[in-house]
């Protein structure tokens, strides 16, 4: 498989990250950009890995299993833990969940 044939694969990776940080990117507000970033190109590296040694169906699989535990965090274990999964609130237990400081733009 060519470069060309690995388009359909990046696009698929960006869109679900540019409708993750639409929907849910105010959960990562306090994340360094590197992080997030770093987990984008990551997701595309292996997605495409995955694809050229294994077919396409295989990381479009990956690709979707690799969204149940996005979906079992905000839907079940947030909630469980007094959090909003869909507001991120209170602030105060999602900071603390985080390991953020509430005051400031430093990491605890």
């Amino acid at each position: 498989m060519d470069a060309e044939g690995l388009c359909f694969e990046i696009a698929m990776v960006s869109f679900v990250f540019a409708l993750g940080n639409i929907l849910l990117g105010h959960f990562e507000e306090k994340t360094p950009k590197w992080n997030r970033a770093g987990k984008f190109l990551a997701t595309l590296v292996i997605v495409c890995l995955i694809s050229v040694f294994f077919g396409r169906m295989a990381a479009m699989i990956l690709l979707a299993i690799s969204l149940i535990p996005v979906a079992v965090l905000h839907l079940w274990w947030l909630p469980k833990n007094g959090i909003n999964g869909w507001t991120a609130e209170p602030r105060d237990r999602y900071y603390e969940f985080r390991g953020w400081d509430k005051k400031s733009d430093k990491k605890l």
